[in-house]
């Protein structure tokens, strides 16, 4: 006999033996499970209950409290929506009758000899419908149907161009290293300034002005200009005691602020670009009151300006630290990861064109200057210094990998307020370049990507299409049913393009019915603002700063607490003298007033209300036709402008 090799032993797992599934348990734990499972059931019944309740509780409060949005009273829009929500009940009421007379199936004929009074007015109206209202309905239907196609493909093109990117890794590449610029003596960095325009940035101007002194730049190679157009008197001391501790710190730093505060942002970039220092700097890098550049912000940008003479903008991509904060947040970072992956980074790669952010971004002082500087005409002066420098030969870039953190609009009153201003500035702008842009001597096809993509395409028919097909048309339809929009206009394209336009942040993806949703619930404001600014309406000329939170990340805090380790003790007890002597105390009382602002609330939005209610009207016609994709895209699509106009989404306040 063979002696066992007992270095070798066979292990088996109980999978592997033939047992009966539930083997083993008793009635005590399947009773114990049946309590586990009913216990879980509980809590979300609970919770499904307690949040309806608290949500027909903040409905209430709004209808209650009376508080609408004052530039609808108005608007004519809102008086052209009034008017429709009108004759949409009043169709609604007089098509039920029918219903019930059994006239919707069999309408009555206006040829017949004997018809009742109720019977000819239906007769009559089928009439009209049929001959009158039908044929040109049915035209602008097809019109937008083919302009949604158009910007479809548009789109689809643009998310190839981002995955030819990824798939062949291609990316800016500086001629000079970051490793040898830091290797380098200080003659090797280039003189930069750096601009932050603000104004009433009560909550954000300390962490912004931190994060910029924070660079990891040679301080007597760069010069931070903190461009203050506040009208309040205890900000203003508040933004100037900030920079003097910074320059007690040894950062060289100044604080401006103008006596006339004409032409908004850019009137307060071009005031600071005409003092006379300027001329000694080559490059000039902008940030928002909100952005917190990194430490590496400068060496990451400025190196890709070596060797291109002909380089005017490098641009980063923005980051937020506030994109889970809530449903809105979460929707803008889908809309805005989009333009930043792909519709930016793909014009830079392969355009060198793209529309200036505003802010996170490098300019070459002599193409500002060149392409004659900033203009107070247009709300978007960022774009309007893009485009001139574009059509004067300049060329731009876009770091995708390069991120520079700042902040959301949480609150719809203020996202609102930001994305009009971002609608009504391009048509604004596009009526006043458009000859310049014929006239100018760049290639026929920068002017066609000028006019027909970058304006025309992207600015004009996205949100007239939006408002029109899915606000105007659709239900219209259900009351006009002679006049039809396809089941795929409705429903398979739209949920294509929102894929498309989800991929950019995957995290997003459970989200991507609210984003379709909301995006059509924001075309009525995006299209109001595209009309106002092509119409020269004066509320297109209106700046309103978007409100901010002074939210701040982990990378932020760790950042500020390294810089102000690296000052030396004879600097901080500088500094600890300075504020004493300054007067501690009247600071220590700017900064409670900081904390305690001014009460706000939520407010009621007429005119998405009223879209609500003529959506919800089209989707009860639409259910006595039996139209299903119809009635529930509708009915949702109501429930959603409702949501937005009693301002249910977004920040809360009490």
């Amino acid at each position: 006999m063979e002696k066992p090799n007992w270095s070798m032993v066979e292990i088996q797992s109980p999978r592997d033996q033939d047992f009966e599934k539930g083997k083993g348990r008793n009635a005590k734990q399947l009773r114990w499970v049946c309590f586990l499972r009913a216990q879980q059931a509980a809590g979300f019944i609970s919770w499904l209950f307690n949040g309806s309740y608290n949500l027909i509780s903040a409905a209430k409060r709004r209808i209650q409290s009376r508080r609408p949005d004052k530039t609808a009273q108005n608007s004519k829009l809102y008086r052209v929506i009034k008017g429709f929500l009108v004759f949409a009940v009043a169709m609604l009421v007089f098509e039920i009758g029918a219903y019930y007379k059994g006239w919707h199936f069999n309408p009555p004929s206006a040829k017949a000899e004997v018809l009742g009074f109720l019977e000819w007015i239906y007769s009559s109206w089928v009439f009209i419908r049929e001959d009158y209202i039908a044929p040109p309905l049915q035209f602008l239907t097809n019109v937008c149907i083919v302009l949604f196609l158009v910007q479809s493909v548009d789109r689809i093109v643009l998310v190839l161009g981002c995955f030819w990117i990824r798939f062949r890794k291609l990316k800016p590449a500086p001629l000079m290293e970051v490793r040898e610029l830091e290797e380098g003596v200080d003659g090797d960095y280039p003189m930069v300034l750096i601009q932050i325009p603000m104004c009433n940035e009560r909550e954000v101007y300390q962490q912004s002005i931190a994060a910029v002194c924070a660079q990891d730049w040679p301080r007597d190679h760069m010069l931070i200009q903190v461009l203050d157009d506040s009208d309040d008197v205890d900000v203003q001391c508040l933004i100037n005691t900030e920079v003097s501790k910074w320059q007690q710190k040894g950062v060289r730093i100044l604080y401006r602020h103008r006596l006339i505060r004409t032409g908004y942002k850019a009137g307060n970039l071009k005031s600071a670009m005409n003092c006379e220092y300027v001329k000694d700097y080559e490059y000039v890098a902008i940030f928002d009151a909100d952005f917190q550049p990194g430490p590496d912000f400068l060496k990451k940008t400025i190196p890709h300006f070596k060797g291109k003479e002909d380089l005017a903008l490098v641009q980063t991509r923005w980051s937020f630290v506030n994109k889970d904060e809530n449903l809105l947040t979460r929707l803008q970072n889908i809309n805005l990861s989009f333009h930043f992956e792909v519709e930016q980074q793909v014009n830079g790669m392969f355009l060198n064109f793209f529309g200036f952010n505003g802010t996170a971004g490098v300019w070459r002082i002599k193409a500002l200057e060149d392409s004659g500087g900033w203009l107070e005409r247009t709300t978007v002066e960022d774009m309007d210094i893009a485009v001139r420098a574009h059509l004067d030969g300049w060329k731009f870039i876009f770091l995708n990998d390069v991120k520079c953190l700042c902040e959301l609009p949480e609150s719809y009153e203020a996202y609102k307020k930001q994305q009009y201003r971002w609608h009504s500035g391009p048509m604004q702008l596009f009526r006043l370049c458009f000859f310049d842009i014929l006239r100018s001597k760049v290639s026929i096809l920068a002017k066609a990507n000028l006019i027909f993509l970058f304006f025309l395409l992207r600015k004009l028919v996205l949100p007239f299409y939006s408002f029109m097909l899915f606000c105007i048309i659709l239900p219209l339809t259900m009351f006009v049913p002679e006049a039809q929009l396809p089941t795929w206009v409705v429903c398979y394209v739209p949920g294509v393009m929102s894929i498309l336009n989800i991929l950019p942040s995957p995290r997003s993806f459970p989200f991507i019915v609210p984003y379709l949703l909301f995006e059509n619930t924001m075309s009525v404001t995006k299209f109001n603002a595209m009309i106002s600014g092509l119409f020269k309406f004066t509320s297109s000329y209106e700046w309103v700063v978007t409100k901010k939170l002074g939210r701040s990340s982990e990378a932020d805090l760790v950042a500020f607490m390294e810089k102000e380790s690296s000052v030396p003790q004879e600097s901080t007890s500088l500094l600890h003298r300075a504020s004493s002597e300054s007067g501690l105390d009247e600071l220590n009382r700017l900064e409670k007033k900081k904390k305690t602002g001014k009460s706000r609330s939520n407010r009621l939005y007429r005119k998405e209300l009223a879209l609500a209610f003529i959506l919800l009207a089209a989707a009860a016609r639409s259910l006595l036709s039996a139209q299903g994709i119809h009635f529930y895209f509708l009915l949702f699509q109501g429930v959603t402008f409702l949501v937005v106009g009693l301002d249910l989404i977004g920040e809360q306040v009490s």
